[in-house]
């Protein structure tokens, strides 16, 4: 079975995002292999670093807004 890593990127961006706090920063807790290329797509700053938080470059805040609304929101 072949994984689409996008949606899992999108899906720990959500997840991390639940813990978003001082305006951009989330705490760390995922796979090293998903936060590089979360790094990558521009979507956080660099993750390597000895804080326990990372923060989301606005893209990335944008994005996980548009992730939210449209894959885990209830329809009202």
């Amino acid at each position: 079975m072949t994984l689409d890593t996008d949606k899992i990127d999108d899906a720990a961006l959500a997840i991390l995002s639940l813990t978003l706090h001082d305006g951009d920063r989330v705490w760390k807790g995922i796979d090293w292999n998903i936060t590089d290329r979360l790094f990558e797509k521009g979507l956080i700053h660099d993750p390597k670093n000895k804080a326990k938080s990372l923060s989301l470059t606005p893209e990335g805040v944008a994005h996980v807004r548009e992730i939210l609304a449209r894959e885990f929101s209830k329809a009202e």
